[in-house]
């Protein structure tokens, strides 16, 4: 099991914060890949009441390394949202030349 390379996903709520996300990550080397997946609907609880968003989906390709100290934050100093979504999944298995790319294209 490799999990030194991890799968985050962000939601936004629309293209333009989607893109301004994705054109960060990469111009800093902070993910290899971002994939952007319009539209999702998003229903969720805050504070108290219940809503139902289109959103947009981002679907983030780097190193478990980068996650705490550069990547969530870098998303959070352009995020609109108060609570962004950022959780990050383990990739357990996946081509290793894909998985070295991602290492290669990634801030070391």
């Amino acid at each position: 099991m490799n999990t030194q390379y991890i799968l985050v996903m962000v939601t936004a709520p629309s293209a333009e914060v989607g893109q301004q996300i994705v054109d960060l990550l990469i111009d800093k080397k902070l993910a290899a890949c971002v994939n952007m997946i319009s539209p999702v609907k998003s229903s969720y609880l805050w504070q108290g009441e219940s809503f139902e968003d289109d959103e947009v989906l981002l679907l983030v390709k780097t190193r478990a390394e980068l996650f705490e100290s550069k990547l969530a934050p870098a998303i959070q100093s352009v995020h609109p949202y108060e609570v962004p979504e950022i959780i990050a999944l383990p990739i357990v298995m996946g081509s290793q030349a894909y998985l070295d790319w991602i290492g290669e294209m990634t801030q070391q």
